[in-house]
């Protein structure tokens, strides 16, 4: 089994790709020790003492060092722990945890008006087909968390979270397309 390496935008964060599927359907982001432990590879990776974040998507797994880590010497540990894992079959979660379930934090941060719901349903389209697939190509996602008076609610994940170009890509990105599509839409901020 090869993995292969991309680099992201954020410069903590790295994608490897195993050559195979790691997610059935959905994303899974692990932003502490405490939460890796619903699944077993995440936990893996915490327990190198230089990892402050692990993202699960359809294909990939994004990693972030904390501060200070030398990625000439963590990727090589990054490497083995998936290496590990995917040659194993181990389950990707514990005891059955659903991967893609909605954890309490990615809960709207705003309760979308039901007279909304053709523009909520524009900007999850477009949030589809254009959006989340060029998030995931920098090792990421992007989570809708709400509309209310022009005012789109989106949550950066993985690599894009914490990224130096997040805010450029949210406000000139993202808010750019969805305004020109959507003329409803005034504003994306970051939740």
């Amino acid at each position: 089994m090869f993995i292969e390496t991309e680099t992201t935008p954020n410069p903590a964060t790295l994608k490897f790709l195993p050559g195979r599927q790691v997610m059935p359907a959905g994303t899974r982001e692990f932003a502490s020790p405490e939460a890796a432990e619903a699944s077993p590879l995440a936990e893996a990776l915490f327990d190198t003492g230089e990892v402050t974040g692990v993202f699960y998507g359809s294909d990939f797994v994004s990693v972030t060092a904390g501060p200070g880590a030398d990625w000439s010497q963590l990727k090589p540990q990054v490497v083995a722990v998936l290496l590990d894992h995917f040659v194993s079959g181990a389950p990707l979660f514990a005891g059955g945890a659903a991967g893609f379930s909605v954890p309490p934090e990615d809960q709207p941060v705003v309760d979308d008006d039901p007279a909304d719901a053709d523009i909520v349903a524009q900007i999850h389209e477009l949030l589809e087909t254009r959006i989340r697939p060029a998030v995931a190509n920098d090792g990421g996602d992007i989570v809708y968390r709400g509309y209310r008076d022009g005012v789109v609610h989106l949550q950066m994940q993985g690599a894009c979270s914490g990224c130096p170009s997040s805010t450029a890509t949210l406000k000139h990105g993202i808010e750019g397309l969805l305004k020109h599509y959507i003329p409803e839409v005034t504003e994306v901020r970051a939740a």
